[in-house]
């Protein structure tokens, strides 16, 4: 009987995460990218170049994580320098100015099937410790759909997810919030 009673908990527990419990901060808030949905927005239609960036939010993470990587890596106007992928609260879908930087970093890998990189999914502090773990990871798959999408194999892909635990920034206002919503790009 305690066996079942385990079960029966651990049931509950995924159900909750999975339909999105969050705190009451979040709730009610609407999605201010609604209606414009990346993994649908013809973000390989071949109309970028490098030129088109700048050298814009992304920070250069796993550069220094042992793989060898190319200068392209390190030059600000190039997309592929740009390694984390930032999101709106409660959201997984990839914001429309971060699609180029998917795009070009899926290309990078189907041009280079050896490559592996680990996608892990971060969120802000706000919403239980459960619900942030199922959202990183769903930010993170959501990236993983996109580069698949583009010819990247699932071996090369890893998917991870911290939640809150690991912030790129400590603080409790939106603008710290808004630089732990992201996933990061870390070449192996």
């Amino acid at each position: 009987m305690r066996f079942n009673k385990t079960y029966l908990a651990l049931a509950m527990t995924a159900i909750l995460v999975t339909t999105g419990c969050s705190s009451t901060e979040e709730e009610g808030l609407a999605d201010s990218t609604q209606g414009t949905d990346a993994s649908t927005s013809g973000y390989n239609d071949g109309s970028m170049s490098g030129s088109q960036f700048g050298s814009g939010n992304g920070s250069s993470f796993g550069s220094g994580s042992g793989a060898n990587l190319g200068p392209e890596f390190s030059d600000p106007n190039n997309p592929l320098s740009k390694q984390v992928i930032y999101f709106e609260l409660d959201s997984s879908q990839v914001k429309q100015d971060y699609v180029p930087v998917v795009a070009a970093h899926a290309r990078y890998l189907a041009s280079h099937p050896n490559q592996h990189v680990i996608l892990s999914g971060h969120a802000d502090e706000r919403g239980s410790s459960e619900y942030n773990i199922a959202l990183g990871e769903q930010r993170a798959k959501s990236v993983e759909r996109m580069m698949r999408s583009q010819g990247v194999t699932a071996g090369q892909l890893e998917v991870v997810s911290y939640g809150e635990e690991k912030p790129a920034v400590s603080g409790h206002d939106e603008s710290a919030w808004g630089q732990n919503r992201r996933v990061e790009v870390g070449y192996q």
